[in-house]
């Protein structure tokens, strides 16, 4: 991952993590889903399911940073209303 596109993953990671302790819980995603137009109840779990590839019931920052390397359109578009 080039240096700015890591920064970038690491701000917006931090936009998720809201308590700052590694990992994304369900609580942090939906908040941020809200933020951005989305959060009902199924959505999160949706979502969560599919970036929370070992299943412990956290999106860590590796799982996160795989899917912003796979989806850089889309996280440059949710990093400009999280990142303000």
């Amino acid at each position: 991952m080039a240096n700015e596109d890591k920064a970038e993953c690491d701000r917006i990671f931090g936009a998720f993590d809201a308590n700052g302790d590694g990992k994304i819980s369900a609580t942090e995603f939906g908040e941020a889903l809200t933020k951005l137009g989305s959060g009902s109840a199924t959505e999160v779990q949706t979502m969560m399911d599919a970036l929370d590839t070992d299943g412990d019931g956290y999106i860590c920052y590796e799982e996160f940073s795989n899917f912003y390397n796979a989806n850089k359109s889309l996280m440059k578009d949710v990093a400009k209303i999280l990142l303000v």
